[in-house]
């Protein structure tokens, strides 16, 4: 498979019969399969090669590469003096495709994995057992699940481990000095978690029965402010900014369409799928938060913006229907990826927002219904609300009709 890639006999030759040898063709297929282009693949098999030759010189086995000998070969590229160095400008490809390499060597099993070094693997027995139960009967996303863990991590180990001396008085006074470091915005979110922890613990007799309740409510007038969202000129600046003739350009039109004109989540639009999209009758399945599935139609617009995206999308085995246009070509795993994409459109299109994520344009979808004589029911329907308090929001979005129904201040009599 080196041929594909390398044209020289004599370099080919080289590379079999190096350190690494046996196990460059399997890498070069490796990166066929995931779509590398030539000179980005012949760049990550020149950087195996170099690996091996590092590798042996520390007299090293492969069995036994680890992330630290990652970490040596990083180092050792600042002052690599070896026949295969790469110039200053390609340590990053140098360094990069060693790992892939370290990767393709775990993955065929020459290399025994390692277990992630991650917050989960020292977690406390409770932390784990919480972490179930919210994925169990909450159906919460890995995002909620992280902070929700991380909260209950921090009162544990403020408080102690031994969840059953725990009182108002503690709970509450740990709360306090911890909101008082942190933002408001970052307040609720430690508020939610804790109480989620609290009754959590209280279900299973592992403390006092509504010590929740000890968490302060934080101050938040939700409904205080006007909804953020573009008018129909800057959605259109948006749209027309994604370029029809490129793959990358195609799939960000139909990314947006879905945000803009049926409201979507980041997270939604991430989690799509092939099988979610009903041509025949015109419909679009979407799993939302505590996988709460809805049908909603699928208009004609975005409808043929995706079946465009369909013909130039990469072939990769995977059922998700949006994957990135670089290789290797990956699903997108989070909402993070979305609103990334539509941060980038913004800016290219000169849209100027306190908001720049994807969100935006689910507001914007939900305003754009309302001025089109929707009702806040209909509104919330299509949004997923759980409570029309939620898309009440929305109900202030007309400024020029409040000030038609608005009531003059009366005058006071002397």
């Amino acid at each position: 498979m080196l041929d594909m890639y390398l044209k020289t006999p004599k370099t080919i030759q080289r590379l079999r019969s190096g350190p690494s040898g046996q196990y460059m063709d399997g890498f070069a297929s490796l990166l066929k399969e995931q779509g590398y282009p030539y000179t980005t693949a012949t760049k990550y098999l020149r950087s195996a090669s170099h690996f091996g030759w590092f590798l042996r010189h520390r007299k090293g086995a492969v069995s036994s590469i680890n992330d630290e000998t990652l970490a040596a070969f990083r180092r050792h590229l600042t002052r690599c003096r070896c026949p295969l160095r790469h110039g200053g400008k390609a340590i990053h490809h140098t360094q990069y495709g060693a790992k892939l390499f370290v990767k393709y060597l775990r993955d065929i099993g020459i290399i025994r994995r390692q277990s992630a070094n991650s917050a989960q693997d020292t977690e406390l027995p409770v932390i784990v057992a919480f972490r179930k139960w919210l994925q169990t009967h909450r159906g919460a996303a890995e995002a909620t699940l992280k902070q929700y863990c991380r909260s209950a991590a921090l009162l544990l180990d403020h408080l102690g481990s031994d969840t059953s001396r725990y009182d108002a008085k503690n709970v509450r006074d740990f709360f306090q000095q911890q909101a008082s470091q942190i933002s408001r915005s970052s307040t609720e979110k430690l508020s939610t978690s804790l109480r989620a922890f609290l009754r959590y613990l209280s279900i299973h007799g592992d403390c006092e029965t509504g010590l929740d309740r000890a968490i302060p409510t934080v101050a938040c007038w939700r409904l205080a402010s006007l909804p953020r969202c573009l008018t129909a000129t800057e959605v259109q600046r948006v749209l027309d900014s994604c370029d029809g003739d490129s793959p990358r350009g195609i799939r960000n039109r139909a990314i947006i369409l879905l945000l803009a004109r049926l409201g979507l989540r980041a997270g939604d639009v991430a989690g799509l799928r092939l099988s979610d999209i009903d041509w025949q009758n015109g419909t679009v399945l979407v799993v939302g938060k505590a996988r709460c599935e809805v049908s909603l139609p699928l208009p004609q617009e975005i409808g043929d913006a995706i079946l465009k995206y369909l013909e130039c999308r990469p072939r990769v085995e995977t059922d998700r229907l949006f994957v990135t246009t670089i290789a290797p070509f990956r699903p997108f795993q989070r909402g993070d990826s979305v609103s990334s994409v539509v941060k980038g459109v913004m800016r290219r299109a000169g849209v100027e927002s306190p908001r720049k994520g994807a969100h935006i344009l689910r507001h914007t979808a939900a305003t754009e219904m309302l001025r089109q004589g929707c009702s806040l029911y209909q509104i919330g329907a299509v949004l997923r609300h759980r409570t029309i308090d939620t898309t009440a929001y929305y109900a202030k979005v007309d400024v020029a009709l409040l000030k038609q129904v608005a009531q003059p201040w009366p005058e006071v009599i002397q």
